[in-house]
């Protein structure tokens, strides 16, 4: 049993169409320009086009992409998104302001401008086999990691500013503001200089991956209501709370979730199997149980939170995909954002299936309450997001808002997975497209009646 709703698109594609296509089209200016000036390749993009091109068979699928691409797809060839790409790694994502039809300026921020070139590419049958192979993955860490190593580094702040095209101009933290209910990004997140231009920020990473200010996301603390027709046994009296791991945008439940499964273009069933990298012990563990999984916009709070008290049991860390999805016709009749039948957007309609074959962490944490026992957090990198940090270590005590770790570069998805012994219920308002701030509670576990 499952439910689902569409839901929008979380900041990954730019809501409107006229910011995408300035996006792009600047980048293809700028690309431009840059050929003229240098036929060199950045060194990471060299590389990551010598791995391409030296393969046979990559080479051979990317030239399919190229052929089963949408009409609207706007990257010529594997050289043009070289080129495009030498410009991408060495700026810092800003925000990006265009002219609609009626002449009024808009903006919005483009937090993964990677994705957005790989976008149409990757809702084809040739990218889902090239996207998929270890040999293209490892060309393409080492490319994002490039990117990541400078975004880390003084200098990429410029773009932290609060000039129109600045993250902190009055588009821009209107923007950052837009799920931070009465605070303001000052009140909210620590800030070096919070009076600054870059409110102190050294790096775009810093900016990232900012902390929270004290006391801003307190753990949520209420009286356990628990749903008509539950079972009042002893173990299960009150229930226990559940809170949200990350600051996100609920996509999914899903109950009696199989061992193993196939992920085809509809319904995208879990696999815990392959969830797990093929840990048969931890697929038994959790047969039958209950997913959670919401996602991360790129202007959201990117660190993660314990849902629960228990103790550290394993984690392990899982290199994976970064631009694969499931190809489909586009976007569904009722999609909140985009038009039916637009093809972008695929690799957020496919994030179950992003779980079995994207780069990921998976935090198993033990609970001594008979209503939880294990429950097991998975942090997904999505795209740029090439960096899942853990925080804590095995066998560490956590407590519900303990830090577990946080994503860098980018956006993300997350799952949390509860045992099938436990029956999660989820609060009225735990729906699919619905923001939720981290350490609030999204539900109740009670023990299974036998």
């Amino acid at each position: 049993m499952s439910f689902t709703a569409l839901c929008g698109y979380g900041g990954w594609i730019p809501k409107h169409p006229d910011v995408h296509k300035n996006f792009i089209r600047r980048l293809i200016k700028r690309a431009v320009q840059r050929s003229q000036d240098s036929a060199i390749h950045e060194p990471a993009v060299a590389a990551f086009g010598e791995a391409i091109q030296g393969h046979p068979v990559m080479k051979s699928l990317f030239d399919q992409i190229l052929r089963q691409v949408h009409e609207r797809n706007e990257v010529t060839s594997f050289e043009h998104l070289l080129s495009l790409l030498d410009c991408i790694i060495v700026t810092a994502p800003k925000y990006e302001l265009a002219t609609d039809p009626e002449g009024n300026v808009i903006g919005e921020p483009v937090g993964v401008p990677i994705y957005l070139l790989f976008d149409l590419l990757s809702n084809t049958s040739a990218a889902y086999d090239l996207f998929r192979m270890d040999e293209f993955n490892r060309a393409l860490k080492a490319l994002l990691e490039n990117w990541g190593k400078f975004l880390m580094q003084p200098g990429s702040n410029l773009t932290l500013n609060e000039t129109d095209e600045g993250w902190f101009g009055t588009a821009g933290i209107t923007s950052l503001e837009q799920h931070l209910g009465k605070y303001s990004f000052e009140q909210t997140f620590k800030c070096p200089d919070p009076a600054a231009d870059n409110r102190g920020f050294a790096t775009w990473d810093a900016f990232f991956t900012r902390p929270l200010q004290d006391n801003v996301r307190p753990i949520e603390t209420e009286l356990i209501i628990l749903p008509p027709g539950v079972p009042r046994t002893t173990a299960a009296e009150q229930g226990t709370l559940i809170y949200s791991a990350c600051e996100s945008t609920v996509l999914h439940i899903a109950r009696d979730v199989k061992k193993d499964d196939q992920f085809w273009l509809k319904g995208q069933p879990y696999s815990l199997y392959d969830m797990f990298n093929r840990s048969d012990e931890y697929a038994r563990l959790f047969e039958g149980g209950t997913v959670y999984q919401a996602f991360l916009s790129p202007l959201d709070y990117h660190r993660w939170h314990s849902p629960i008290k228990g103790a550290i049991k394993d984690i392990v860390t899982v290199d994976g995909t970064y631009y694969a999805v499931l190809p489909d016709a586009g976007a569904e009749k009722g999609d909140p954002d985009l038009p039916e039948g637009d093809p972008h957007g695929a690799l957020i309609r496919s994030q179950p299936f992003l779980t079995i074959s994207a780069a990921r962490v998976l935090i198993y944490i033990e609970s001594e309450d008979t209503n939880i026992g294990t429950v097991c957090f998975i942090g997904v990198g999505m795209a740029e997001v090439s960096t899942c940090q853990v925080t804590v270590r095995k066998g560490q005590a956590v407590e519900p808002g303990t830090e577990l770790g946080m994503f860098h570069f980018g956006g993300s998805s997350h799952v949390v997975v509860f045992q099938k012994g436990t029956e999660f219920h989820e609060r009225e308002h735990i729906k699919s497209g619905e923001h939720v701030w981290v350490n609030s509670i999204i539900g109740v576990a009670t023990r299974k009646g036998e």
